[in-house]
């Protein structure tokens, strides 16, 4: 399989720290817009985005929302204890169960400064509703990076989310290398955002205002919401050789029957779907092979990340139109009217993309799964955009300008 074999050194690029935002635009919809098509780059600003894609475009968005997931602690000796909360393990591991919990839960986190936590449970106040509580973090087991922590506080009344909500902070990602102000609770959230579960944010969804939606609905421009809770590893530089040696990190889709139908009438009638953000894509992707493996005979509904460069699904010829109505078929049998499913999907270079025509999306770090997506989308042709982006001074990464890319 040649996507294995690719090396991670040819998605390198030098990007300088001060490209870096570190804060976004005081409006979302200033923000710079790199538009890729057919070869050609042009520029234009965020809030004339309605005039770059066509009429009857289906945009599609993901509504997660970011939450508090950073915790601090103090140690019995004093010293500071960072717990960042990546997914939940018991009594749910369905995330919109397991935030909204009124009782003891067990997350899988990343911990900074481990060393200096010598298995003692933790604590802290918070308030909520001027009710003071205390939060408990205890030591459950190591498991390789990653360490398993039991959180219990007093009243359980409150849910998880409440809990995290008071006493945790907007998980920043590290290139920003400053702490989470209280700014941060509302522009790192897009404005449409729902379902509480990430912990990180759909980046390409943090440039639209009310003025961008109204402008779209205005050029006849659709839009449909699908819900991917962003993990830790989606921006994660591949630190191997090749690819072969990337684990990619598992994340859930949940995606409801409304949705569906309206995919499917819009791909049926041969008009556009542009998705806002390489989360969208992945699931619009992925429940193409979800279909097509359900077509199979396989109910798993969890798509790993090789298993479409493989052997059976590369043999099949499945159109997207008969994938989307094998989910709806599962629907109606078991009487569901919403599909929650697992993805490591790694769209890789030649990758061929099954639903999506446009793309919206942030400029990546190098090295990473998102900057493969994107040569996957455009080809070799990311290497054109990602030089322009750099000579004309765009601002990177998740608070950064952005790109609107037409799949080559």
């Amino acid at each position: 399989m040649k996507q294995k074999q690719i090396r991670i050194q040819d998605y390198n690029y030098e990007l300088p720290t001060e490209l870096i935002a570190q804060y976004p635009l005081p409006q979302r919809d200033e923000a710079r817009v790199i538009v890729y098509r057919d070869g050609i780059i042009s520029e234009k600003v965020f809030s004339q985005v309605a005039e770059i894609i066509p009429a009857e475009t289906l945009l599609v968005f993901n509504d997660t929302k970011v939450i508090r997931a950073r915790l601090f602690f103090k140690s019995g000796a004093g010293a500071t204890i960072e717990i960042f909360c990546l997914e939940p393990v018991t009594p749910f591991t369905d995330l919109r169960l397991a935030v909204f919990a009124h009782e003891p839960t067990v997350w899988r986190c990343m911990v900074g400064n481990a060393k200096r936590w010598k298995g003692d449970s933790l604590e802290k106040f918070f308030s909520v509703d001027s009710s003071i509580s205390k939060l408990r973090a205890s030591l459950v087991e190591k498991e390789g990076e990653t360490f398993l922590i039991k959180f219990e506080w007093d009243n359980y009344d409150f849910s998880f989310a409440s809990v995290i909500e008071a006493a945790g902070l907007i998980p920043l990602p590290p290139y920003m290398r400053r702490e989470a102000e209280q700014k941060d609770a509302d522009s790192y959230q897009t404005i449409f955002g729902q379902q509480d579960g990430s912990v990180a944010a759909p980046t390409a969804g943090l440039h639209f205002t009310e003025a961008v939606f109204e402008s779209l609905n205005q050029n006849k421009i659709e839009t449909a919401f699908l819900t991917l809770h962003v993990g830790a590893g989606t921006f994660r530089p591949v630190k191997t050789e090749t690819l072969e040696g990337h684990q990619m990190h598992g994340e859930r889709i949940y995606v409801n029957r409304i949705f569906i139908e309206k995919l499917l009438k819009h791909i049926s009638a041969g008009k556009p779907v542009a998705a806002v953000g390489t989360t969208s894509l992945r699931t619009l992707e992925s429940l193409y092979w979800l279909g097509v493996k359900y077509s199979l005979g396989d109910k798993s509904f969890e798509l790993n990340q090789w298993e479409v460069y493989e052997s059976p699904l590369t043999e099949i010829s499945t159109t997207v139109t008969d994938a989307l109505q094998s989910l709806l078929n599962y629907l109606d049998e078991e009487q569901l009217n919403e599909l929650s499913c697992v993805t490591h999907l790694l769209c890789a270079p030649a990758y061929q993309f099954r639903t999506t025509d446009i793309l919206f999306t942030n400029f990546h770090l190098p090295q990473s799964t998102l900057l493969l997506l994107v040569s996957a989308f455009i080809g070799d042709d990311w290497k054109k955009v990602y030089d322009y982006a750099l000579k004309n001074r765009f601002r990177f990464l998740s608070y950064g300008d952005t790109s609107v890319l037409f799949r080559k």
